[in-house]
């Protein structure tokens, strides 16, 4: 009977010791497959994390580039959110300058077209320049308002004159700061007088026109009565028309006592007091005072490689202009 009770107890012995053998096993079987599966997840994560650097090496330089090339063109994305839309009109307002209407008018467009604008302030820092490309301003601003009723305030920084202000002219409201220069209605022709000056070197030029008045602004060759009457009778339309425009506009707030047309300029203080302007301020004061909205820039701006074309354009411009005397119709 031992025998048989030692053998049986043997025998639960051993199944015992295998059942242990094979949960041992079971759980060597179990962490080799999370080894694996953590192995797995790992180099899945190296995967990514390198396939994430090389896009990263790969993108990045395209990204900034991509940035800087739309800084030097001026581009912006958005607006998002109720916004102020500042356009700015600085500097001469030429068909050549960054304050041409061919400049200016899009961004208007951008400003007008955009939903979130809620209104727009033109910067105006200008002494004034080519009329027609002030009247192309005018009638875009004009246009835009018709199909985006949209507040529109003209703020004068430290110039706002003669065809600057012209464009001023068609805001709802305007305002300058204390220190502003605001004004110069009228209109100047001022054509170089070169003849004495060939004289002396004994150069002549022979004119051929079909026309007595032809070449009435020929620098070369002495001006004639006629010439000087037709010019003064030019300058003389163009500020009376000039001037209509402004009683037209601001009728209401000009007094009678003032000779707007003598052409003189005057300070933000002096502009208010006469009616040239609504309200003495700055384009930061304006924004500032805003309940909702921050100030957008839809430009244009000189900026880059844009800035160094633009002033090495204009100054050959200037250099060609005065060397061979191109008369220039500009109101300033």
């Amino acid at each position: 009977m031992e025998n048989k009770d030692d053998k049986s107890q043997a025998e639960l012995q051993a199944g015992n010791l295998a059942l242990l053998m094979l949960a041992e096993m079971r759980e060597q079987r179990a962490g080799f497959r999370e080894e694996r599966l953590a192995l797995e997840r790992d180099r899945k994560f190296a995967r990514r994390l390198t396939l994430t650097l090389k896009s990263l090496l790969v993108l990045m330089p395209l990204l900034f580039g991509l940035y800087f090339f739309m800084q030097m063109l001026q581009f912006k994305i958005g607006p998002f959110g109720p916004v102020i839309g500042i356009v700015h009109i600085e500097g001469e307002i030429a068909a050549t300058s960054f304050a041409s209407a061919d400049k200016i008018v899009p961004a208007l467009t951008r400003a007008f077209e955009s939903g979130n604008v809620t209104q727009i302030v033109l910067a105006i820092d200008s002494p004034g320049g080519a009329p027609v490309e002030a009247e192309r301003i005018g009638n875009a601003i004009h246009s835009f308002r018709k199909k985006h009723p949209k507040p529109v305030v003209a703020a004068i920084s430290n110039v706002g004159a003669s065809a600057a202000y012209m464009i001023a002219l068609h805001a709802d409201k305007i305002i300058a700061g204390k220190y502003s220069l605001v004004g110069s209605i009228g209109a100047i022709i001022a054509p170089w007088q070169l003849s004495r000056a060939l004289d002396r070197m004994e150069i002549s030029q022979q004119v051929y026109a079909s026309g007595h008045l032809k070449a009435f602004l020929n620098p070369f060759t002495p001006p004639s009565q006629d010439a000087q009457a037709k010019a003064q009778d030019l300058v003389d339309r163009v500020g009376r028309t000039f001037l209509r425009e402004l009683e037209e506009r601001r009728g209401r707030a000009l007094r009678h006592d003032v000779n707007y047309a003598s052409g003189e300029i005057w300070s933000g203080l002096e502009a208010k007091e006469i009616g040239l302007i609504d309200a003495i301020g700055t384009v930061d004061d304006f924004v500032d005072a805003q309940k909702e909205g921050t100030a957008f820039n839809f430009g244009p701006h000189p900026g880059g490689f844009g800035q160094m074309g633009a002033l090495i354009s204009t100054s050959l411009i200037s250099s060609l202009d005065d060397i061979i005397a191109r008369q220039r119709f500009q109101l300033r």
